[in-house]
């Protein structure tokens, strides 16, 4: 075992397999482990470079891994693909690993801590609580709206539901208003555990050190602060801010050949919820253009004089990014005066 180079494996929920390599590149191991049997057998093995791909419980394993003196490296899965050999299985999926593990170009992913694997797990909750209500809110309007009565959309209905109901003067079934009753009480249910979940990720941010500098960027708040923490582990897995940004799909989706550049619309790639919380950040700056938008000087009012307000509200979003990243990896917090002089 201790001539093992890399050892790649193929992550699942209670099966893992396992191939090794050499610093010949040949195979010595060929394995499928249970759980347990996996981690007692990493705690016996030299330290060596273990590689899988950053997937469910790969930041668990990885944090159990480098406890045991190994050097772990997380592989996006889509750069894992290319390497895939023949038709697909566990021990040729681990085998692509190792391979992509050793290329010198690779891309790998940090791993997460544990405190940022719970801020995601708040959020993750969060975010299911709020498609919950989104769904309960149009249920409710559905079952009205079959009975001849158009609710109209927003909370601010919806939380004084039977008192607009009683001003409609429209008589309802008594059952039906059973059923709205305990849908509004779901619906209300709802709402208190969103606030539990804000409370909390306020909480945390107030502990967190590199949360704080996130927030003194204008536009960034709890929010999008916590997300930052909970999926990016270190800003130096980005060379610089402009790649942060492309890996949010904040920049223009390319498709270019024979020489002839065509840029489309933003990529849309990576982090769905963080890309999207820095573009309501943008768009609450862009709202509020005599405070906060003064602090980005003339390129933003120029820019907001010559283009769309989509489209500066989304230029806006790359350029907090780019500063996030630069907050991130300077340990500073944010300055006006450290902007680039051609971007202000």
């Amino acid at each position: 075992m201790s001539s093992i180079k890399v050892l790649g494996i193929d992550l699942g929920k209670s099966s893992f397999h396992v191939i090794g390599r050499d610093y010949s590149d040949n195979q010595v191991i060929r394995k499928k482990f249970s759980r347990s049997a996996l981690i007692h057998y990493l705690h016996q093995l030299s330290p060596c470079t273990i590689a899988f791909e950053a997937c469910g419980g790969a930041h668990w394993l990885g944090r159990q891994c480098e406890s045991m003196g190994h050097k772990v490296k997380l592989i996006p899965p889509q750069y894992v693909k290319p390497f895939v050999k023949s038709n697909k299985n566990d021990f040729i999926d681990a085998d692509a690993i190792c391979e992509a593990s050793t290329r010198p170009n690779m891309r790998f992913v940090s791993v997460k801590s544990e405190q940022a694997q719970i801020i995601s797990a708040i959020h993750k909750t969060r975010h299911g609580y709020i498609k919950d209500r989104t769904a309960c809110m149009s249920r409710i309007g559905a079952l009205l709206l079959e009975f001849g009565v158009a609710l109209p959309t927003g909370h601010s209905v919806m939380k004084q539901l039977f008192s607009w109901l009683a001003q409609q003067r429209q008589p309802l079934p008594p059952l039906l208003m059973q059923e709205l009753v305990e849908l509004h009480e779901h619906y209300l249910l709802l709402n208190a555990n969103i606030e539990k979940q804000d409370k909390k990720l306020k909480q945390l941010v107030e502990g967190d050190p590199v949360a704080q500098l996130l927030k003194t960027i204008p536009g960034i708040g709890d929010m999008t602060a916590s997300l930052c923490v909970a999926n990016i582990s270190s800003a130096t897995d980005f060379k610089n801010g402009r790649n942060m940004a492309a890996w949010l799909g904040l920049v223009p989706a390319q498709y270019s050949t024979g020489g002839k550049p065509k840029l489309l619309g933003i990529s849309k790639r990576g982090n769905k919820e963080l890309r999207t919380l820095f573009i309501h950040a943008a768009r609450a700056v862009m709202s509020r253009p005599e405070k906060t938008g003064k602090i980005y000087g003339e390129w933003l009012m120029n820019l907001r004089a010559t283009k769309p307000f989509n489209v500066a509200t989304v230029a806006l979003a790359n350029k907090l990014a780019r500063i996030a990243w630069a907050v991130m990896k300077t340990k500073q917090a944010f300055s006006d005066k450290a902007l680039a002089p051609g971007l202000q």
